[in-house]
């Protein structure tokens, strides 16, 4: 697995410290920049896709993942009880803040929040797909805020809650904690396999193809039902998905070690390793190496060199051959 490099990430997890904390700053911050009570009132949690749609991508997604894969340790017990921890903090709160979205839907002229609804989803994919572009967006708090102010109508406030809302609501937050509990326990397979920063761009698109019927709403555009962002981020993990990348490092590995723990090869018959052998067929060597020290008397060596070395006088050579007669090696005047 490649680990996430993303520049907003990075600042996030330092700030943050261990990844336990990350994992819930990443998960709790729906909740707290408003994102997901303005998918609430924004009506994209009526459907059960769209309550699907909203628990994988807003409380789950790209971050999500690359905090378990990337930043988490332990066993997956370890990491299922965290996640689990998290999730009891969560889904409440979510409960909560889709109970008071009827309350909320008083306040504000719907077709105006509901256009600030899906510029904050689209801003959110803008940022998660690229940290340069994110620098010159507003953060998802700040467009939320205009959005209260642009549409803020008292005129038709009143106490009011729906149980639906409050089901849906909490039903969205629980497919982010079962989506996180997930990539957890397939965590020592996922890792090594899954592209983190592949998935991270393709869950921007989902997340993009999300905010569409939102924002096209007054336009009558991409209004279906089809669960298109889900069909996106399917398409995404599988090519985030790469199964044979860590089958290559293990096998990588393993030949490794069976070098490592391989005998020594037996020796021929000259006593020589046969692993130091060349590329050809062992075969003995039939004349010792050059640089090597002559066994026996020096062989006598009739020529004008020898002859100035001897004070003039020719050594008679020995009936023995001369053992580098025959090697092409030296030059012809020798």
């Amino acid at each position: 697995m490649s680990t996430s490099r993303h520049p907003v990430a990075l600042r996030l997890e330092q700030q943050v410290g261990s990844a336990t904390k990350l994992l819930a700053t990443v998960m709790a911050l729906p909740l707290v920049d408003g994102i997901f009570p303005a998918l609430v009132v924004a009506g994209v949690l009526g459907s059960a896709t769209g309550v699907v749609e909203t628990g994988i991508l807003i409380f789950g997604g790209s971050a999500t993942a690359a905090v378990i894969l990337a930043e988490m340790d332990g066993s997956r017990r370890e990491m299922a009880a965290s996640i689990l921890l998290i999730g009891a903090v969560i889904i409440p709160v979510a409960a909560v803040e889709a109970a008071l979205a009827p309350t909320l839907q008083g306040l504000l002229n719907l077709p105006v929040f509901e256009r600030f609804a899906g510029l904050v989803i689209l801003t959110v994919a803008a940022k998660t797909a690229s940290s340069e572009v994110g620098e010159y967006l507003p953060s998802p708090g700040v467009i939320i805020g205009l959005g209260l102010v642009a549409s803020f109508d008292p005129s038709g406030f009143a106490l009011r809650t729906s149980t639906e809302y409050v089901v849906n609501g909490t039903a969205a937050a629980a497919v982010g904690v079962g989506f996180a509990l997930s990539i957890a326990l397939l965590s020592p397979h996922l890792r090594g396999r899954v592209d983190i920063d592949r998935f991270r761009f393709g869950s921007a698109v989902a997340l993009g193809v999300l905010a569409l019927p939102i924002l096209l709403g007054p336009f009558d555009l991409m209004q279906t039902d089809a669960p298109i962002a889900l069909a996106v981020l399917a398409v995404t993990t599988l090519f985030a998905y790469d199964p044979n990348s860590d089958g290559v490092a293990s096998a990588a590995g393993d030949g490794d070690a069976h070098d490592g723990d391989a005998p020594d090869a037996p020796a021929d018959e000259e006593g020589e390793d046969s692993t130091d052998a060349g590329d050809g067929p062992e075969e003995a060597p039939s004349e010792p190496p050059l640089d090597a020290p002559p066994e026996g008397p020096a062989p006598i060596v009739d020529d004008d060199v020898a002859v100035l070395a001897n004070g003039g006088e020719a050594r008679e050579t020995d009936d023995d051959p001369d053992p580098f007669t025959d090697d092409d090696s030296r030059a012809p005047w020798l």
